[in-house]
This record gives C-alpha cells, sequence and structure tokens, in this order.
C-alpha cells in the first residue's frame, strides 16, 4: 500500500533523542494527543491552534467516514489458511508457549484481510514499520509469510536489569512492550543454588519480559480488533501484502473480553465492536487520518519493589 500522511515540523526528526512515530490523527480524546505535541507548543499560542486545528480536521473527516464507511468493519474478510500454512499452524499450537498465551477462550488461525480489521493501538515506530516493510518480499511464500506474522524465534530488545538499592530493582528496556508477566510462590527444588545463609521454605518469584510475540486479534461477534502485532501488520500493509494469518481469539461476552483484551479494548467494548466506524488499519495510511509525529524517545522501565513485615501471630 503507498505510504502517504502528514507531517509534524514539531521537533527535529534528525536528533538523536528523538523517533518518528505514526499517529492516528483526530480520534478522540484530543488531551491524548495533545499530550504528545503539546509540549513544543508550550507559550506558543500560534502553534497550539495550528495543532489543534490539524486535529479537528481530520476529526471532521472521520465523522463523513462514520457515514459513508459505517458498518465496514463488519464485513471484514476471512478466510482458512491455505494448505501451505496447516502443518506449520498445527505445529505452533502443539507449542507451550502458544498454549500458555491462548488458554483462555476458544482459538483459531485465519487467513485475515488487514484494511477493515478495528485497531486500539493510536501509534507504530515509523523506522520500525519501515525496516520490516524493506524485508518483506511483496510477494513471500505461503511458509514464509507465517512465519514473518507467527515467530517462533524472538529478537526481543535487551533489558538493563538493575539493583537499585534495598528491595528495590529496575527492568529497562527499548521495547514498550515490556511488561510484569506474573508474581509467584516458587519450591527451593524449582531454583537454583540460592547461596542462601539457612534452609530455604519458599522463594518470590516477580517474572518480567516482553509479551507474546504472536499477530493475533480478538473476534466479538463480526468484528476483528488487533490484539498484538502492530507493527507487523503495518508492516505487511506498507509491503502491499492484503492478507495475513492471524491468531484469533474468539469472545462472546464482556466477561471474556476483560480477561483475553489490552485494556482500552475492555474498558470501552462498545467502542470497538458497535461503533458504526472504528479506528481500523487502513486509516494509518491515509494522509487525512494520519501523521508523522517526531516523539522524544522513551524507555520502559519496571520498578519491583519488595517489602518484608515479620510479626509473631498467636494461635487460636
Amino acid at each position: 500500500m503507498p505510504f502517504e500522511c502528514a507531517a509534524s515540523p514539531s521537533i527535529d526528526p534528525s536528533a538523536a533523542h528523538v523517533r518518528e512515530e505514526l499517529w492516528l490523527l483526530g480520534q478522540p480524546p484530543l488531551t491524548d494527543y495533545l499530550e504528545v505535541v503539546g509540549r513544543v507548543a508550550e507559550g506558543d499560542m500560534q502553534r497550539r491552534a495550528e495543532i489543534i486545528d490539524g486535529w479537528r480536521r481530520a476529526n471532521d473527516h472521520l465523522a463523513v467516514l462514520e457515514r459513508t464507511e459505517a458498518g465496514l468493519a463488519d464485513r471484514i474478510r476471512c478466510r482458512r489458511l491455505p494448505k501451505e500454512m496447516r502443518a506449520l499452524a498445527s505445529d505452533l499450537q502443539q507449542q507451550a508457549f502458544y498454549r500458555r498465551t491462548f488458554d483462555k477462550v476458544p482459538t483459531s488461525i485465519e487467513m485475515v484481510e488487514l484494511d477493515r480489521i478495528v485497531v486500539s493501538q493510536r501509534s507504530v515506530t515509523l523506522p520500525f514499520v519501515q525496516d520490516l516493510a524493506a524485508g518483506l518480499d511483496p510477494g513471500p511464500t505461503d511458509p514464509d509469510l507465517f512465519r514473518f506474522c507467527q515467530p517462533l524465534e524472538r529478537r526481543d530488545a535487551a533489558v538493563d536489569c538493575r539493583r537499585l538499592g534495598r528491595g528495590r530493582f529496575a527492568f529497562l528496556s527499548e521495547s514498550t512492550d515490556l511488561r510484569l508477566h506474573e508474581t509467584m510462590l516458587l519450591r527451593p527444588d524449582q531454583v537454583g543454588d540460592l547461596g542462601s545463609r539457612g534452609p530455604v521454605a519458599g522463594v518470590v518469584g516477580v517474572v518480567v519480559g516482553h509479551g507474546s510475540n504472536f499477530l493475533s486479534a480478538i473476534r466479538w461477534g463480526r468484528r476483528l480488533v488487533l490484539h498484538n502485532g502492530y507493527h507487523r501488520a503495518t508492516a505487511l500493509r506498507m509491503a502491499g501484502i492484503t492478507h495475513a494469518p492471524v491468531v484469533i481469539q474468539t469472545v462472546s461476552r464482556r466477561d471474556e473480553l476483560e480477561v483475553a483484551a489490552a485494556a482500552p479494548v475492555a474498558e470501552d467494548p462498545a467502542f470497538y465492536f458497535r461503533a458504526s466506524r472504528p479506528p481500523m488499519l487502513k486509516d494509518f495510511f491515509d494522509p487525512r487520518t494520519s501523521i508523522v509525529l517526531p516523539v522524544r524517545r522513551k524507555r520502559r522501565m519496571i520498578e519491583v519493589s519488595v517489602t518484608v513485615t515479620e510479626v509473631d501471630v498467636e494461635d487460636l
């Protein structure tokens, strides 16, 4: 798909502390957009007015799309995987990592039309998307396309693990995908030699790492909302690929949505699954609904603090 969108001169994109991000423009709330670009307009009322005016024009265009493309997301095309992908899909579904990731609701892998998939994430990192697209053959073989979308071999961003002080630890990464997975109570035999000063009764573990690396979506009714793999999905369309193998988790009620979907979708399901014209992946490629913003680089940090309380409890 030809790539074209508006550009913002807010910050010098060549600066080392800046990266270009492709943003959906005109999507409410306006406050989210101003939080990203508003800092450069501090003290400059004219610049701030231009920023809001650009958002308003995009928002007006979205109002037109609500009439001309009403129900478009409900007409997304999905089909069975090509024969050459089915064995790969079967192998993937047997992997323990896959089974642990998709263990909550019924799941399938289907070929999905990318343009009409609903999106909840408002931005992607443009250089990363462009690098992914440049490495894609416009006519990949079915096995190559499947491995691109559903990779088992991972190349996650490095994580810097630090001890900040007594009972305080930090994990830092260039990837915003870094997250807390879970906390768990471990038996002594589940860990290696701890070099403890005495017998070990148990170990409390805090698991931090990256999210699942699968291109996946949530289905409720006739719509699909992209859940994971935004950069790959955008790169596929940039490379001219219209359909891709997507892991689909199917929900039938809000309780299931709350355990399977990302927070923005679970908190506002009516917008993503009922609005006449929600944001879709194709909006990233419409200059009337997207913009390239030079954004100051950030790193994701997760801090873990351990508090220990010792008390003597009388038997009842």
